[in-house]
């Protein structure tokens, strides 16, 4: 058997018959596991339960955040990436072994996989270290970095290896990312650290503001998905949000509508287009006239907004397209990434 793997099969073929290499979308609001020959085999929320003082996992994903805000003093459920970097090692650590795992059914792979992780472009070195050491700590014998942007756009299908200019707009749960791309590589980027936690913050703040009333963060998300809007169509909606009065101190239930949260998310949303418009206005001008023509692909939860795609055309006078799955546009790109590492090793970080 020595002899045959030795005379047909290279030390890294071999290796992949006992190991599944993965590509991961480690984000701020989910983690997505993609494995080759085999696609998308986890998609939980970025959400891991702990005892406290222990990094032992209780719970990880839906499990895990169907317990923020309800747990004893004993357990810690928290969410261990915030604007889409790590803010907790130990947990996120923790969280991502316990995934990977997962995506393998429960059994240890006899090699340690190969793993493709989408960070953000405005990440720092120490932030992007920090990644691959959580990664090689959870299990990885090598670890490759891709631009989210990057790996957003090949997930999308943009002809990110032709000369000619692709915009990709990534909304994710912590960083909206703007990229301009073409042969393989990135001609110009911006990233801001404003995504869907965002605008559920926005979301907390304009109904304490306005009514007195405490909503949690997944009261929030849910308004935003639901009846959030970012223009005044005349489709008003209505939703029954449920909180705490902060005067009397005892739960109570309010109706609100989509104008109202139109109108607490308009300054997060005007973040997002004013780096919208910042990047055409420095994309060089061969690129911008591919542009005109191909316009702009949107990606990520944060696309999902009702009108977002509407109002980035309206603003631009540029075609805006949203992905097909935008949710998982990066992961399905670290993917093709990983299994053409020769092709897109330009992609790389």
């Amino acid at each position: 058997m020595k002899q045959f793997a030795k005379r047909f099969l290279p030390a890294r073929s071999l290796a992949s018959l006992f190991s599944s290499d993965v590509a991961i979308d480690l984000g701020t609001a989910n983690t997505v596991v993609y494995v080759p020959n085999r696609g998308i085999v986890l998609n939980e929320p970025s959400v891991v339960a702990v005892r406290v003082g222990t990094t032992d996992v209780l719970a990880a994903g839906r499990k895990a955040k169907e317990m923020l805000g309800k747990t004893p003093e004993s357990i810690i459920a928290s969410r261990p990436m915030r604007d889409g970097v790590i803010a907790n090692f130990e947990l996120t650590q923790s969280m991502l072994r316990h995934f990977i795992l997962a995506a393998n059914n429960g059994n240890r792979s006899l090699f340690r996989p190969r793993m493709v992780i989408g960070i953000p472009s405005g990440i720092t070195q120490v932030e992007k270290r920090a990644v691959e050491d959580s990664a090689r700590e959870a299990g990885a014998r090598e670890v490759y970095t891709i631009m989210e942007p990057m790996a957003a756009a090949i997930g999308a299908g943009l002809p990110v290896h032709e000369p000619s200019g692709s915009m990709i707009v990534d909304i994710g749960g912590g960083t909206t990312e703007v990229a301009v791309i073409t042969l393989k590589d990135v001609v110009f980027c911006r990233s801001i650290r404003v995504g869907g936690d965002e605008m559920d913050c926005a979301i907390v703040s304009y109904v304490k503001r306005k009514y007195n009333l405490l909503i949690g963060d997944r009261t929030a998300e849910t308004i935003k998905m639901q009846i959030g809007t970012v223009l005044d169509d005349g489709d008003m909606q209505e939703m029954e949000v449920k909180g705490r009065d902060l005067i009397t101190g005892v739960p109570k239930t309010i109706k609100l509508t989509s104008i109202e949260v139109n109108e607490a998310l308009l300054e997060t949303v005007s973040s997002i287009v004013e780096v919208v418009r910042v990047a055409l206005e420095n994309t060089p001008p061969e690129l911008s006239s591919d542009l005109v023509d191909r316009g702009i692909m949107m990606a990520g939860g944060g696309s999902l907004l009702r009108g977002l795609d509407k109002l980035i055309s309206r603003e631009t006078g540029l075609p805006v397209t949203l992905a097909q799955d935008p949710l998982l546009c990066v992961v399905n790109g670290a993917g093709k990434v990983l299994e053409n590492l020769d092709f897109f090793k330009e992609a790389l970080n």
